[in-house]
């Protein structure tokens, strides 16, 4: 081959290796909850952004963490104020709003965004410390004895572990409450919001969400995380 196809295939493979690094090098990144509390102690005074709405924060949030509501509609104005060329560190219920607003500050030009995937519910599941808004916001939420009472029954017990702000939640709450009605002789249906049973939650081992779970004669015989079709379920209760 000649010197110069050797001479171009060095600048190519220099010019990709180039690209990438410029991609990668102060973006920030993804981090499982046990980094990103160790990025939170090694960036004291990094901004630290809890992108759920207000009412979710005042449930429970990370220790000087600052209330940003992705959804809001001040979201850039609240987020103007910080140093671009500074970390920050942003965080929500499951990963997705804090997911969607850290591709939104890098695209704004922020140079190091890092964000906690698996959000508040991996936190809690982790047994990580929260702080309240007040004393009177952390809701007691529902005991494992009180769990265990409404399984209790000769039917079928579908949990489904819920949040007001989760999507696939959301999507799949109208199907559910039809079979709540249309299967009521054979199944009961149970929704329990994960911010007002936190312990439950944790408890139970629940740390995303949707999830659903079926009881027999109070035993657990299947669990879904993750959105699920109506057939998929009915498929599950016959």
């Amino acid at each position: 081959m000649t010197k110069n196809f050797w001479f171009l295939a060095i600048l190519a493979g220099m010019l990709l290796t180039s690209c990438s690094q410029s991609q990668a090098t102060g973006s920030g990144s993804q981090l499982d909850v046990t980094a990103f509390a160790a990025k939170v102690k090694q960036l004291p005074d990094a901004p630290l952004l809890d992108v759920r709405t207000p009412d979710e924060f005042d449930k429970g949030h990370l220790d000087k963490a600052k209330n940003v509501d992705w959804n809001g509609s001040d979201f850039d104005a609240q987020i103007a104020g910080l140093d671009k060329a500074k970390p920050v560190l942003v965080y929500c219920l499951s990963g997705g709003r804090s997911g969607a607003a850290a591709e939104h500050m890098r695209s704004a030009g922020f140079k190091e965004v890092y964000e906690m995937t698996g959000g508040i519910m991996k936190w809690r599941a982790a047994d990580l410390p929260l702080v309240t808004g007040s004393a009177a916001a952390k809701p007691a939420g529902m005991t494992q004895e009180q769990f265990a009472a409404l399984l209790k029954t000769d039917k079928l017990v579908l949990v489904d572990f819920y949040a007001d702000w989760c999507a696939p939640c959301q999507k799949m709450k109208p199907y559910l409450m039809e079979i709540k009605n249309d299967m009521k002789d054979k199944v009961e249906v149970i929704r329990i919001n994960a911010d007002d049973n936190q312990a439950l939650c944790r408890d139970l081992k629940i740390d995303a969400l949707p999830v659903l779970q079926l009881y027999r004669s109070g035993q657990l015989i299947w669990t879904n995380q993750g959105y699920i079709s109506k057939e998929e379920v009915i498929k599950k209760l016959q």
